[in-house]
């Protein structure tokens, strides 16, 4: 079952499931959006309220698996989880909120005693980070420090942009002798060499934060975006009225109807044409350090090819518990992803 199937995200994921042979069932709140879109697919559709549990559980007893693309995702996850918990189906999402991901892995427990798999962020967060994250600590056993940046999501949708809102409302975070620490938005600014040149990349609250510490277990960790260093550097100084801005619930609920207005995600021509890059380092307390690189497709694209990808992975390989995707499905399962290359040395 794909959830939220009628969202920007859910569409191209819709689109490459249909490609790729497979037939799910569409499903989400709104029998507007979503009857319109399972007819022109020819797809079963089965309208769900995550504020309704029984709707919820109906639904949920007819599939294996749900593909949650529904966000954000803390507003739904955890209706969709208990209903998973309810019927015996296994949950996918491609969220990218940290507070998501900390939620999921409690079940972990009621998972595994379950049968089934909760496995969040199968998407562009946090497919290829973890993944890369999972690889560069293999070559460094006992590593204390990891750095994980990428260059890419140049035209956000509006969906990341709503939950990038609410990121930035809480200021920066970078984890500290294994506990989320805060950090001033606009600290921490450096250069990070990538595949594709070198690029000014700042500190942000991105999801490996809590997913590579659960895969990993390295106590300190800082995630990077590359910005335009005018921009990084213009962060700093306007930082403390950002995050005093967007404390405010009004002005939230006033930037997000702006963004359903005016933002529509980047077209088929920017998603083809466009790529990421992702750089990693892992260092230990002697000073030893291991690094590596990863060059995929353009965010969105990716999403869609991976989630597809990560759904088909659970019918086959039956994993079960609150995983990250490098613990369910191995540190090489981004590789399996079309266009992606890793390097260990420039």
């Amino acid at each position: 079952m794909l959830y939220g199937a009628y969202g920007y995200t859910g569409r191209l994921i819709l689109e490459q499931a249909v490609k790729m042979g497979q037939r799910p069932v569409l499903s989400g709140r709104s029998r507007d959006k979503l009857l319109p879109l399972a007819r022109q697919y020819g797809l079963e559709a089965m309208v769900a309220d995550p504020g309704v549990p029984e709707q919820l559980r109906d639904a949920l007893r007819t599939v294996q698996v749900v593909l949650n693309g529904a966000g954000p995702f803390i507003n739904t996850y955890i209706p969709i989880v208990e209903a998973c918990l309810d019927t015996g189906t296994s949950y996918l999402d491609i969220t990218g909120e940290i507070p998501v991901f900390e939620g999921i892995f409690s079940y972990d427990r009621r998972a595994r005693d379950r049968g089934i798999c909760l496995i969040p962020g199968v998407g562009f967060d946090v497919v290829p980070s973890d993944c890369l994250a999972k690889y560069a600590a293999l070559k460094l056993p006992g590593a204390s420090m990891l750095e994980i940046a990428f260059v890419g999501l140049k035209h956000p949708s509006a969906g990341t942009l709503k939950t990038m809102i609410e990121i930035l409302s809480k200021g920066g975070i970078v984890r500290r002798n294994g506990a989320i620490t805060p950090l001033p938005l606009g600290s921490g600014v450096r250069k990070v060499r990538f595949t594709n040149g070198s690029f000014t990349v700042m500190p942000i609250p991105w999801g490996d934060l809590e997913t590579a510490f659960y895969s990993t277990h390295i106590p300190d960790i800082t995630t990077y975006m590359a910005y335009p260093a005018s921009i990084a550097y213009a962060v700093r100084l306007i930082a403390p009225l950002v995050s005093g801005l967007l404390s405010v619930e009004a002005v939230r609920r006033a930037a997000r109807a702006a963004i359903d207005k005016r933002v529509s995600g980047p077209d088929e021509e920017m998603r083809l044409r466009g790529g990421s890059f992702l750089w990693a380092k892992v260092s230990d307390k002697t000073g030893k350090a291991v690094e590596a690189w990863l060059d995929t497709l353009e965010g969105y694209r990716f999403t869609a090819v991976s989630a597809v990808h990560a759904v088909e992975s659970v019918l086959r390989l039956g994993p079960t518990g609150a995983l990250t995707p490098s613990i369910a499905f191995g540190p090489d399962f981004v590789l399996g992803i079309e266009g992606t290359k890793r390097y260990d040395s420039l």
